[in-house]
């Protein structure tokens, strides 16, 4: 396992680490004894970073990384988030009283004394303007409860917006081959404010795995089922905001990428790590052999120049245009 620099943060962090987005809810069935193996065998390849959130599963995905890093609380790093239980427009859902409880609940569903790294789940542009939620987060940082503090955002803008305050250490962000808006406007900010990169979405909701064909029928409880045009949240979230035919479609015209590297899942996650921007990329995953696939990733050849620029090219003229919701 390689480590990357998280920002300025004090953590040097595996460069291919894990959400736990999927093992928590809405990806369809989930097991939890298959999730809890797929926990430790990327502990044992030497991940020691999750990330989690508070609403993933109503709380479950942290709980299960409680019992996955128990005794490994000084090894293993978990940034969980928060303000989507609540009503998101709602400025009391970032009162101190509020991000406290917020704060205090996932701590206990960690079982820990200490989050590493707590980010504000996708709030809307006028919270981040706002940037009462910001000293409210100071003051959580100065009584202990939190390591660092970032956001999870949606568009580049939001992400500018956000590093305006010196104080946020890290931003995640939807980056993969399907978008990749950020190199140009948002990560060179981002390493002259030394800001940490977590890239979510990294398969494009699995449409970069290649495994889709165009009449695939997702479960109910699947959020590419119920979310698949921006039904339940942000579309961006969902298939990197691209409707799901013409993203199996898209994908079908780069499985090149897979050539020499295994597969187009290891690829991409490849393409990700390419970037020096990126303190890490997070898959998730629902089985020890998604993990294992994952992990793959890290040993597979590098990327050419001029495979580059043809990806480059690929997502200028034939994916931007596709690409739904605000970003």
């Amino acid at each position: 396992m390689k480590y990357r620099q998280f920002g300025k943060t004090e953590m040097k962090i595996s460069e291919l680490s894990f959400g736990t987005w999927a093992i928590g809810g809405a990806w369809g069935q989930t097991n939890d004894k298959e999730a809890l193996n797929g926990l430790a065998r990327a502990m044992d390849a030497g991940v020691n970073f999750f990330d989690t959130a508070d609403v993933y599963g109503d709380g479950h995905s942290e709980e299960l990384l409680a019992k996955a890093t128990k005794g490994k609380e000084n090894q293993v790093y978990i940034a969980t988030k928060f303000c989507r239980a609540g009503d998101i427009h709602d400025p009391e859902t970032y009162s101190e009283k509020s991000v406290t409880n917020y704060v205090e609940n996932s701590l206990k569903r960690l079982e820990r004394d200490q989050l590493d790294l707590i980010q504000i789940h996708c709030p809307p542009i006028e919270i981040l303007r706002d940037g009462h939620v910001f000293e409210v987060l100071d003051k959580l940082q100065q009584q202990g409860k939190i390591r660092h503090y970032g956001v999870s955002v949606e568009t580049v803008e939001e992400g500018l917006l956000s590093m305006e305050n010196p104080n946020v250490a890290a931003l995640q962000v939807i980056f993969n081959i399907f978008r990749q808006k950020p190199i140009k406007e948002l990560f060179p900010i981002a390493q002259e404010k030394n800001v940490g990169i977590l890239a979510r979405v990294p398969l494009a909701s699995g449409l970069l795995t290649g495994k889709f064909s165009t009449n695939h029928q997702f479960e109910q409880d699947d959020h590419r089922n119920f979310n698949k045009d921006g039904e339940a949240f942000n579309v961006g979230e969902t298939f990197a905001g691209l409707p799901f035919k013409k993203g199996v479609e898209l994908s079908k015209k780069i499985d090149w990428i897979a050539e020499g590297r295994g597969n187009m899942t290891r690829a991409a996650l490849k393409w990700i790590l390419s970037h020096d921007s990126i303190s890490s990329v997070i898959p998730g995953f629902k089985t020890v052999k998604q993990v294992e696939d994952n992990l793959a990733a890290i040993d597979v050849k590098e990327f050419s120049a001029n495979e580059l620029e043809d990806l480059r090219s690929f997502y200028k003229n034939d994916v931007h245009k596709h690409i739904r919701g605000p970003y």
